[in-house]
């Protein structure tokens, strides 16, 4: 069995929690290279991954701080879902993966890391890379800092910004 070497989950696993919700913090910020925010929608916006399962994982998150998708307005389900598309477009333009693994983790007990903010993983995966969770036999990580993905993403984004709803403004 091959082991993957991934010591910077470890700085989230033990590392202090923020009082407030990362979620709902990270895009009052003005620093979305800091953050790593890759498209700021109406309802939603994009994310990387600060501890990647795969290199490229990215997040869709509501701006609204709720625990479930049917807590959502219907357009702010809508918005989630051409953010996901965009975000497979993206990744699929820059990264070409052999496919995807999409979805939410809704409850600490489906694995939710921060169960209180539904947020929607898509997580790139090329053939031979690691299983999206439990580490199985050959396995392969594809490593690549996390700015330095944000760089070859970010113009990918930039130019689909109009296949979801217009903007907000930016942080207050």
């Amino acid at each position: 069995m091959e082991r993957v070497w991934s010591p910077w989950r470890m700085e989230y696993i033990l590392g202090e929690k923020p009082g407030e919700c990362v979620f709902c913090a990270k895009p009052q910020e003005a620093d979305d290279l800091e953050n790593l925010i890759l498209l700021r929608g109406q309802h939603c916006y994009v994310m990387m991954n600060r501890y990647p399962y795969n290199n490229g994982h990215l997040m869709v998150v509501p701006y609204a701080h709720v625990d479930t998708p049917t807590a959502l307005s219907g357009d702010a389900v809508t918005e989630m879902m051409l953010e996901v598309n965009v975000c497979l477009e993206a990744l699929t333009e820059v990264m070409r993966p052999d496919g995807f693994n999409t979805g939410m983790n809704l409850g600490s007990v489906a694995g939710a890391g921060i169960k209180d903010h539904i947020h929607v993983h898509i997580v790139p995966r090329w053939q031979g890379d690691t299983n999206f969770m439990p580490v199985i036999a050959e396995t392969h990580v594809i490593v690549e800092s996390l700015h330095k993905t944000y760089e070859k993403l970010r113009p990918s984004f930039d130019c689909r910004c109009e296949l979801v709803l217009p903007p907000t403004p930016g942080p207050k």
